[in-house]
């Protein structure tokens, strides 16, 4: 189930939007679900797979579920599915040139992942790109307001180009409770105010929703149906 709600407010996305932040945050399932949340606002959504550091774990693996729903999928070229090569195809500058609707990057972990962006520069001439930074605070990487500044400092100089926003993931994976989610969000709502940047959203995972106090929140919530999960579990369903 992907859906945004809290407070009334929804996601407004749109353009090109990169998803970045440290190795562990969740970026790619924050890419998947939010490519479903925007496909079914009524956008068309396109969403290229730019993660060549993380061998497992990547947007690909959810390739099937996204086309079934109307999601473009752009992967690396065929022979190069499952390496680990800086190898881009040339669809994606092409796709960074389209306004309509919304085109997610789900970009590698920390600085060395946020590299391919640079590698793109002559695409991005022209053309605003929202860079969104993943921030889960129950990573040791992110436990510090001084910890996800110095992720941002990093990825920026690797990528050329500007963070813009936030995206509050707290979570456990399994061990998730609502606990996790409270002060997560108290945590990116603290860096958002020292940062300077906006919170776009927080997310939270269709199991525990209906124990989440939504009023809390101030700011748009993706509910979250985890994709990327071992091979003995089932994947979540994207259900209306």
């Amino acid at each position: 189930m992907v859906r945004s709600i809290g407070c009334n407010l929804e996601i407004s996305l749109s353009g090109i939007a990169g998803i970045v932040g440290n190795y562990g945050s969740g970026k790619t399932e924050v890419s998947i679900n939010l490519a479903v949340n925007r496909k079914r606002a009524g956008l068309d959504v396109r969403l290229a797979d730019l993660d060549l550091v993380n061998p497992y774990f990547r947007t690909r693996e959810a390739r099937t579920q996204l086309e079934e729903l109307g999601v473009e999928v752009i992967l690396p070229p065929p022979q190069f599915l499952h390496a680990d090569l800086p190898i881009l195809s040339p669809v994606v500058a092409g796709m960074i040139k389209k306004t309509d609707g919304l085109t997610l990057l789900d970009v590698g972990g920390d600085d060395a992942g946020a590299m391919v962006l640079a590698a793109l520069a002559d695409a991005f001439k022209d053309v605003q790109v929202h860079l969104l930074q993943v921030v889960n605070p129950m990573r040791p990487q992110s436990r510090t307001i001084e910890g996800c500044l110095k992720i941002r400092e990093e990825i920026e100089k690797a990528a050329q180009l500007t963070i813009t926003g936030l995206i509050g993931n707290a979570n456990l994976i399994n061990e998730t409770d609502t606990a996790e989610i409270y002060n997560g969000y108290e945590f990116v709502q603290k860096l958002s105010a020292q940062s300077g940047l906006p919170l776009e959203f927080i997310t939270v995972a269709s199991e525990i929703l209906p124990r989440v106090e939504l009023n809390r929140f101030s700011c748009p919530v993706l509910t979250i149906a985890r994709q990327l999960v071992p091979p003995w579990l089932k994947a979540g369903d994207f259900e209306n």
